[in-house]
C-alpha cells in the first residue's frame, strides 16, 4: 500500500488544527473561574473542542487512504506548531531543550519516511 499525497495532506492539515486547538483551550482555561457557567459559557473552550473534533475528522480521512506507519508520525508536526503559538500567543520560552526536541521529532519523521521507501 502506498500513501497518497492527499492523505498526507489531510493529516498534516489536522495536526496544524489540532495545534491551534490547544491555544484555545490554554486560552478558555486562562479565563476559568470555579462555576459551572464558566466552563459552558467560556466560547474559547468551545472552540478548542470544535478544532480537536474537526482535526479527528481529518486525521481520520487520511488515515483510511495511507499507511498508518507513514502518516501517524506525521501527527507529531503538531508539537512543532504548537511550540510555535505558544510563543506567538502566550511569550512563552524556546529553549535550546526544545529546540533539541523538535530536532529529535523531525529526525523521526525522516528516519519512519526513509524506512518505507
Amino acid at each position: 500500500m502506498t500513501t497518497p499525497a492527499s492523505s498526507i495532506s489531510l493529516v498534516l492539515i489536522g495536526s496544524v488544527i489540532g495545534s491551534i486547538g490547544a491555544v484555545f483551550l490554554k486560552s478558555g482555561a486562562l479565563v476559568l473561574r470555579p462555576t459551572l457557567s464558566s466552563v459552558v459559557f467560556n466560547w474559547r473552550l468551545a472552540l478548542g473542542i470544535i478544532t480537536y473534533l474537526l482535526s479527528s475528522v481529518l486525521f481520520v480521512k487520511g488515515m483510511s487512504n495511507g499507511e498508518l506507519s507513514v502518516l501517524f508520525p506525521m501527527v507529531s508536526l503538531g508539537y512543532i506548531c504548537t511550540l510555535a503559538w505558544s510563543r506567538i500567543f502566550f511569550h512563552e520560552v524556546i529553549t535550546r531543550a526544545k529546540v533539541m526536541g523538535i530536532g529529535l521529532i523531525l529526525a523521526g519523521i525522516v528516519c519512519l519516511s526513509l524506512s518505507n521507501k
